[in-house]
């Protein structure tokens, strides 16, 4: 069982992921944007964050930006259906700053929880 931190703007992708999560056996706290889940991340609390790129006040990328400069080992995995660029367009530049791993939207249930064990067990 993990602790994840999930960040999406969209309420309902976060209450169904949050469901597939806690199903999975993990803890699951959320946020709606980058500023509000820098305000909960803890690193003795959270072992995953997993989040949005295109998101209002702060985006995806800026938090990753953040998070890896306060926490160097946190591990990320960045999602994203996409915005003014496509989805692989973002998720490119988020691997570039540092996430553990990236998944497009939409994705199969199954194939995002086979990216958190990779992680997790990393």
């Amino acid at each position: 069982m993990a602790r994840i931190l999930l960040i999406d703007d969209n309420y309902m992708v976060r209450e169904s992921l949050t469901m597939l999560l806690t199903k999975a056996g993990h803890e699951v706290r959320t946020a709606e944007n980058g500023r509000l889940a820098l305000q909960l991340y803890q690193p003795l609390v959270f072992d995953l964050v997993i989040t949005d790129i295109v998101m209002p006040e702060m985006d995806g990328l800026e938090l990753i930006q953040e998070m890896k400069q306060r926490y160097p080992k946190v591990k990320i995995i960045a999602i994203s259906g996409g915005g003014r660029c496509s989805p692989q367009d973002y998720l490119e530049i988020a691997g570039v700053l540092g996430v553990s791993s990236t998944i497009a939207k939409p994705f199969a249930n199954q194939d995002l929880l086979a990216r958190i064990e990779e992680v997790l067990s990393a």
